[in-house]
């Protein structure tokens, strides 16, 4: 299952409105397929390691990081149908699929023509994976990343604006790849017209994957982070700038993960990373956030937090 988790990251950000899947067939303790969900959400990852194995399916066993599908589509058949159809022998799924579609029906499927079925494999670990796709159908909105790169002092730039660079390369480099893992990037006007970022991806092998980019602005893309739930074909939202939209988010209630580099500096009198983020006690900034990662990046610390709700 830690293979097929591996798989279904490959096709994060680039799978909308389909969720990133992965899948691994094993036969007789060897790899005999893989696969994960293509652009643009066709074809499935089973499908995809189900056409890799060929006759090699029959008798497998079927690692899926979510319920293979259970309805008929005009883009492709049930993941679940071609399973029953290739032969294989057993199915272990990470995470039930919550589309009205499916939504046991693909487990029930499997199990009525005879193949042994394991459900709850790292169950955590796949909502995390597919946390955009999960997002949409429960909350029908993005979900959102906040990127903050501070000082020690939690500072983004010098008094005078000056922000380039607060953290080191390997920072930088982290930032391209968590890019290249969403959809769209959002950033505020101000942001937008001080520094004029360009937004994309610049790691080799990977300058396709830049997200569409967004503004906040009462003239911009987007008036106010509500507005995020009528964004199309973005399941994962980026917001990397400034403080006022760091803040507009944090207020509307709308970051489900927090992304925050510190570098071993000290500023003093600089822009702070946040504005009014609505708080009426210091109380109720406590137990909103639970920390679920924390390594470093040169001399740089990453740490990355999850809403506690």
């Amino acid at each position: 299952m830690g293979a097929a988790l591996a798989l279904a990251e490959r096709g994060r950000g680039r799978t909308a409105p389909n969720p990133n899947v992965g899948c691994v067939l094993v036969r007789d303790g060897k790899v005999v397929g893989r696969g994960w969900t293509q652009p643009g959400g066709r074809p499935h990852a089973e499908a995809m390691a189900l056409a890799q194995a060929g006759e090699k399916s029959r008798g497998a066993t079927c690692y899926a990081t979510l319920e293979p599908c259970a309805h008929e589509s005009p883009r492709g058949p049930a993941c679940s149908g071609l399973l029953v159809a290739a032969g294989v022998a057993r199915v272990v799924i990470a995470l039930g699929d919550p589309d009205p579609r499916t939504n046991g029906a693909g487990a029930a499927r499997l199990r009525a023509a005879g193949i042994e079925v394991t459900e709850g494999v790292r169950a955590e670990d796949a909502r995390r994976a597919m946390a955009g796709f999960l997002t949409r159908l429960a909350r029908h909105r993005p979900f959102v990343t906040l990127k903050l790169a501070t000082s020690l002092d939690g500072r983004i730039a010098l008094a005078s604006g000056e922000s380039r660079w607060i953290t080191g390369e390997g920072a930088r480099a982290h930032t391209h790849l968590e890019r290249s893992r969403h959809e769209a990037i959002l950033v505020g006007r101000r942001t937008m017209e001080i520094d004029r970022p360009r937004l994309d991806v610049r790691l080799p092998g990977l300058e396709a994957r830049s997200p569409r980019r967004l503004m906040l602005s009462s003239t911009g893309t987007l008036a106010r982070p509500e507005d995020i739930a009528a964004l199309e074909g973005v399941d994962h939202l980026f917001v990397e700038g400034g403080a006022e939209t760091a803040a507009a988010f944090l207020r509307a209630d709308l970051v489900d993960r927090l992304l925050l580099y510190r570098a071993p500096i000290l500023v003093g009198a600089g822009m702070a990373a946040l504005g009014d983020i609505g708080l009426a006690r210091l109380g109720d900034a406590h137990g909103r956030w639970r920390l679920i990662d924390s390594r470093m990046l040169g001399s740089d610390r990453m740490e990355v937090y999850e809403a506690a709700s």
